[in-house]
């Protein structure tokens, strides 16, 4: 097929791992960039880098990241725009849909995307009352635009009683999903241990994880000191891992940029179509706390578009920052979660890869699209996450250019026309426990419990158990169905 010299390509991908340390954000970014540079075959493709786009930082800040990395791969020249996200893990994947928009429409020709967290080293420093020497914007430099808002992920329901990390939620979305299922809580457990036991062995074989150790299930879900349980039913190893020093980078351009410098087609990955969707920011407000409309909905619009089915996929990777995660997801797409001639991860996951904030899919990416260069004609799908499985997004990519161009789609409106479940901010009374998590400190005792509780059919209320003899109830038992009494202060004790 003749191709549009405007078609976006993809041409390189790079990732870091920096194990010694010490290494400041922006030049794990730099050397990720030229490792991205290397994979395309052209050192003069980061000198006509016109557009930098960053994803957003937590070890630390700068005024305008992306115009130190241009400056640092020698693309002052060139560099036309730049740009930086709020937090968010699906951020890399919206990036990528807009910088294809870009290309195509012309506002762009070669856009770098790219994070990096030197949060190990960071927490290092911290902890021996240090702070790093890194680079310091005075304010001669203008704030980056901002590509990607914020994800919401405070919602007054879980404000008012301290539900104000991933760790605490997911767990909530993991009990909802075995008593959905019906499970035990020991078989349901074997079958976490499972599903993260595969993605090790993934990370084993992937020279670019963090953590290149294949885990068995037993190992992954005993509680020991090594392991020691954060909030029910997730011990540490079922979380994903921020104390990494990692940076990823991916080379955007277009087609008549890619044949004016050389590059070898045999390395262009074509990101087919782009969808985006979210679920209520509130999660006291969603349907269900086992389901996501926005994943089924943005994952099979994607799919449509493209004019494939789930057996045309040969590389997936889905977004993995905990086991709930990846298996509502896979329920919402129609994956297997035991497929071993599929697995649900090219990476490893944010576990055993790494976990480096906003940006481990620009690692997923970077790893697909390595995948599918080696397996030519192949087709990838790539998912990524923010919040509480809030926002997401979706990218196919293949060798094999689509047939109508590369496509962006908002599926929105159709996610808006799923049920919602009425969020009740202040509720006192008698509730129904549909879900719950026993939030642990470093001495290995309970401190709190979280609970998801119906006061009717259609409603929910989000509270804290605090009494010690309802702790330990909610820590061993299994108390789905009982009935707890809920305060107006968003406190709770069993009926």
């Amino acid at each position: 097929m003749t191709l549009d010299p405007r078609t976006p390509v993809l041409v390189g991908g790079g990732q870091i791992n920096a194990r010694d340390g010490g290494i400041e954000p922006v030049d794990l970014m730099v050397s990720a960039a030229r490792e991205a540079a290397a994979e395309a075959g052209s050192a003069r493709l980061l000198e006509q880098v016109d557009t930098v786009w960053v994803v957003g930082l937590l070890s630390w800040r700068y005024r305008d990241p992306g115009l130190l990395v241009g400056e640092r791969i020698g693309a002052a020249g060139a560099l036309r725009r730049t740009g930086y996200s709020g937090n968010g893990g699906s951020t890399p994947q919206v990036m990528v849909n807009a910088a294809a928009q870009d290309i195509l429409a012309g506002r762009a020709d070669v856009v770098l995307l790219g994070g990096a967290e030197s949060w190990r080293t960071r927490m290092k420093l911290r902890a021996a009352g240090e702070r790093p020497e890194w680079t310091k914007q005075d304010e001669t430099v203008g704030q980056a635009h901002i590509v990607v808002p914020d994800v919401p992920m405070e919602a007054e329901s879980e404000r008012r009683i301290g539900i104000d990390r991933p760790s605490y939620v997911y767990p909530l979305f993991e009990q909802a999903r075995r008593i959905s299922a019906g499970n035990s809580i020991a078989d349901h457990a074997q079958e976490m241990g499972r599903l993260w036991s595969a993605f090790s062995k993934v990370a084993a074989g992937n020279p670019k994880a963090w953590t290149q150790k294949e885990y068995g299930a037993d190992e992954l879900i005993t509680v020991s000191p090594g392991n020691r349980m954060i909030a029910s039913p997730y011990p540490k190893l079922l979380n994903s891992n921020n104390m990494v020093d990692q940076g990823a980078a991916l080379l955007m351009c277009s087609v008549g940029t890619a044949r004016e410098l050389g590059i070898d087609p045999a390395t262009w990955v074509f990101p087919q179509v782009g969808t985006e969707s979210h679920d209520t920011d509130a999660i006291a407000a969603r349907g269900a706390l086992d389901r996501s409309p926005a994943i089924r909905i943005g994952a099979r619009e994607a799919l449509a578009v493209a004019g494939l089915g789930l057996g045309d996929i040969e590389f997936v990777d889905v977004y993995s920052c905990f086991p709930s995660a990846v298996a509502i997801a896979a329920a919402e797409i129609g994956l297997p979660i035991d497929d071993p001639a599929r697995p649900l991860t090219c990476t490893g996951g944010l576990t055993f890869a790494g976990g480096p904030w906003n940006n481990y899919s620009t690692h997923a990416i970077a790893t697909v699209a390595t995948r599918l260069r080696e397996n030519p004609g192949s087709y990838g799908l790539v998912t990524a996450n923010s919040g509480y499985l809030t926002k997401h997004a979706f990218g196919i990519y293949s060798t094999t250019p689509p047939e109508s161009g590369f496509s962006r789609h908002d599926v929105q409106n159709l996610v808006d026309a799923e049920p919602v479940t009425t969020e009740m901010i202040s509720y006192a009374g008698t509730a129904r426990v549909e879900s719950w998590t026993v939030v642990y400190g470093r001495d290995g005792l309970p401190e709190k419990a979280f609970v998801a509780a119906a006061p009717r059919s259609g409603e929910r209320v989000l509270a804290v158990v605090t009494d010690a003899d309802d702790l330990a109830a909610f820590a061993g038992e299994d108390v789905a169905g009982r009935d707890v009494r809920v305060g107006e202060a968003g406190d709770a004790v069993l009926s």
